[in-house]
């Protein structure tokens, strides 16, 4: 089967990219001819980024009909589109192909696309998208504070949102935004739940550390308010104090929120590294040593790919129950939900307590986080993708 590939960027270092990477080498091994086409100009060096080989079609290079043209000679038997953010690229693929759309955020149901209000306190948003929406949109924090950005980010929504039935089939991380987009108007027996896979796959001389003393809570990702990071340390600071063991805080990433994240953790008096981003064997070294993994989002998300990352150490993850997190993560048995209704650091430091209040327990999820990080494969991922290309390239 000849599939091509269609994103709007080219060799980027984000989840996308990596997702990206990861599928199309594996189809490729599996038997499958793969082509990419892109908006963004290559930057230097990307092509030597990815691992895959194949036929490449750039649109900012040779125009869309240029790059329309080369690909229709390719004779593609189906698109699997990722993020485009120019709609009339997207309109022409769905004019041409039989296209599978895989939505890696709330592209078409949210406004901003965070999906959760800032305003007077940080929590998702369960609303269906529509122009009431934009009544939310600045008195409760949806975006950035500009009624121009407002206009502009609605109108795009809005018409994503008109392609849906267009589309042979979504491909989405998981049961919550199966349920998302289908509340949204797309056609529920198209909508295929087709969870994620540790994409940064652990080495295999790696291995796997003991517990580290003091008990390491690590916190992985962008430092922004949705992240919930000021929520986190409050709750590590309150944690620390019930609890009779030292507790020690890792926050790996950076972000605007960084220095204010810094501050806090001063005032509270709380045992934290504040690292900067993590790659290769740092990070892997930070996840090895960690006992458990916090994400404290506060934002519903799509899947929280970062606990099946960690899980592969044998990490178990304290989180709150916002969005596609329960896809992978079951209470009690490789980490702790905490409740959102609303997010609290009071709630959240509950669920790290139940996570150290019994060190067997703790051991038990520990294997667990590895089973269910194995479970969760790319080879268990491309079984089902496969179901669904072949089923939308046969009704051309």
């Amino acid at each position: 089967m000849r599939v091509l590939f269609a994103n709007d960027g080219i060799g980027d270092s984000g989840g996308v990219q990596s997702y990206l990477n990861a599928v199309m080498t594996g189809l490729r091994d599996r038997g499958y001819d793969v082509a990419f086409l892109h908006y963004d100009r290559p930057r230097p060096g990307a092509e030597r980024a990815m691992p895959w080989t194949g036929a490449r079609f750039g649109i900012a290079e040779e125009g869309l009909e240029g790059a329309i043209g080369r690909a229709r000679a390719w004779t593609p038997q189906v698109c699997y589109s990722h993020n485009m953010r120019f709609l009339e690229i997207e309109d022409r693929l769905l004019r041409e192909w039989p296209v599978v759309k895989m939505m890696h955020g709330y592209f078409g149901t949210c406004i901003g696309g965070q999906k959760s209000f800032s305003f007077p306190t940080s929590r998702p948003c369960d609303r269906r998208f529509g122009a009431a929406c934009l009544a939310c949109y600045l008195p409760r924090g949806c975006g950035r504070f500009s009624l121009g950005e407002m206009t502009r980010q609605y109108r795009w929504a809005r018409a994503q949102r008109k392609l849906f039935p267009r589309y042979a089939a979504f491909v989405v991380a998981s049961d919550h935004m199966k349920r998302e987009y289908a509340r949204n108007g797309a056609p529920e027996k198209r909508i295929h739940a087709v969870p994620l896979f540790p994409a940064n796959r652990l080495p295999a001389d790696a291995g796997t550390a003991p517990t580290a003393e003091p008990a390491q809570v690590l916190f992985l990702g962008r430092m922004i308010r949705l992240k919930g990071g000021d929520l986190l340390i409050r709750a590590m600071a309150e944690a620390a104090g019930r609890l009779a063991r030292p507790l020690a805080l890792v926050m790996a990433g950076d972000g605007p929120q960084r220095h204010p994240w810094e501050q806090l953790a001063g005032a509270l008096n709380v045992s934290v590294t504040f690292t900067g981003w993590l790659e290769g064997e740092a990070l892997w070294r930070a996840m090895q040593t960690a006992s458990a993994l916090a994400l404290p989002s506060v934002w519903p998300e799509p899947f929280g790919l970062v606990g099946l990352e960690a899980g592969q150490c044998g990490v178990p993850a304290v989180a709150f129950d916002v969005g596609g997190v329960r896809q992978w993560l079951q209470d009690g048995s490789n980490g702790t939900l905490v409740p959102a209704d609303p997010p609290s650091a009071a709630a959240f430091a509950d669920g790290i307590l139940r996570l150290f209040e019994r060190p067997e327990r703790l051991a038990a999820m520990r294997q667990s986080a590895r089973e269910v990080s194995t479970r969760m494969s790319l080879g268990a991922h491309l079984e089902t993708l496969e179901r669904v290309l072949a089923l939308a390239g046969s009704a051309s």
